[in-house]
């Protein structure tokens, strides 16, 4: 059985080099355009290492997304690897109606605003 594969991004070397929630919200935000446009996603939210402010250079960024119009599997990997090359870090994009309700409220608790 054939399965994706995700392009690999190289993880941050140091603390220094990995982005900050400000960044996050800035470079999302001048994004938001092109994800919601072209991808059909608006992100809402980010949880997680990130959002709790305990991330390491191998964590990546979960982000939190409602999908504004019916979308493919392939159009949301590509929303996925777009935002890994913009934030330039592995990201984890979750449509906010697929999150499994024995996780929800957790997710829910950690998820910062974007």
């Amino acid at each position: 059985m054939a399965t994706a594969r995700r392009q690999s991004r190289p993880l941050p070397k140091t603390r220094e080099d990995m982005k900050t929630l400000h960044d996050i919200r800035r470079i999302i935000h001048q994004h938001q355009d092109v994800l919601a446009d072209k991808y059909g996603v608006n992100i809402v939210g980010l949880f997680g290492s990130y959002a709790r402010q305990e991330q390491r250079p191998d964590s990546d960024i979960d982000l939190l997304a409602d999908i504004l119009k019916p979308i493919s599997l392939f159009e949301l990997v590509g929303a996925e690897l777009y935002l890994g090359e913009i934030l330039d870090a592995k990201v984890d994009l979750i449509p906010r109606r697929d999150v499994r309700e024995e996780l929800k409220e957790a997710i829910l608790r950690d998820t910062v605003a974007l």
